[in-house]
């Protein structure tokens, strides 16, 4: 199985870098290919599930990256302690990031708006659950990666760039304190495309 995951993953790798050179050749076609890379969090939501069958939860995600760690193909996301999802990302082994057609835009606002916390929100957004060996994903989603959690650490205020401060500040929270992020390195074991 990682044999055939490692030949797919090469293959995707290739193709994108000779995606890369084609987009080179025509600035049009590079700067279309890094709007698309780029926005696949932010524009194109993406819902970060972990649990297991019996016990999980889901959440929109809008902040993201994919890369390369420790020679491992990796996903990076950021989690608030005050989510429900928190819980399930800290006592989980895997999670998933899956990625969905612009017709389950809805489904997705359902998922980042409300709490598993006080509702059953995969009922509510008409989502159909798909239970993997060792987390879950959704049937709808045009992809999905399957990682296991490699590495997590929290977000440190002293850190952060003043710019990035705005993100925090309790005009975007209701007037309450915001939480700092807790970031999820999970390295990718399978891509699962519908």
């Amino acid at each position: 199985m990682k044999k055939v995951f490692f030949i797919a993953l090469l293959f995707v790798i290739v193709s994108g870098l000779f995606g890369l050179l084609q987009a080179e050749n025509n600035k049009g076609d590079k700067m279309e290919f890094q709007t698309e890379i780029f926005s696949l969090f932010g524009e194109k939501w993406a819902l970060l599930t972990a649990g297991t069958k019996d016990s999980f939860n889901s959440m929109t995600i809008g902040w993201g990256g994919m890369g390369t760690l420790w020679g491992k193909p990796v996903i990076t996301v950021y989690v608030k302690p005050t989510r429900y999802t928190y819980k399930f990302m800290n006592d989980s082994d895997y999670f998933t990031v899956s990625f969905y057609p612009e017709e389950n835009r809805k489904a997705l606002a359902v998922m980042g708006s409300k709490s598993g916390r006080d509702c059953d929100k995969v009922k509510e957004s008409g989502l159909t659950p798909k239970f993997l060996e060792k987390s879950v994903t959704y049937e709808e989603a045009e992809t999905t990666f399957l990682c296991k959690k490699i590495y997590y650490d929290d977000m440190i205020k002293e850190r952060f760039p003043a710019e990035s401060m705005k993100y925090y500040d309790k005009t975007r929270n209701n007037g309450l304190e915001y939480s700092f992020h807790r970031m999820y390195i999970g390295e990718v074991v399978d891509i699962i495309k519908k």
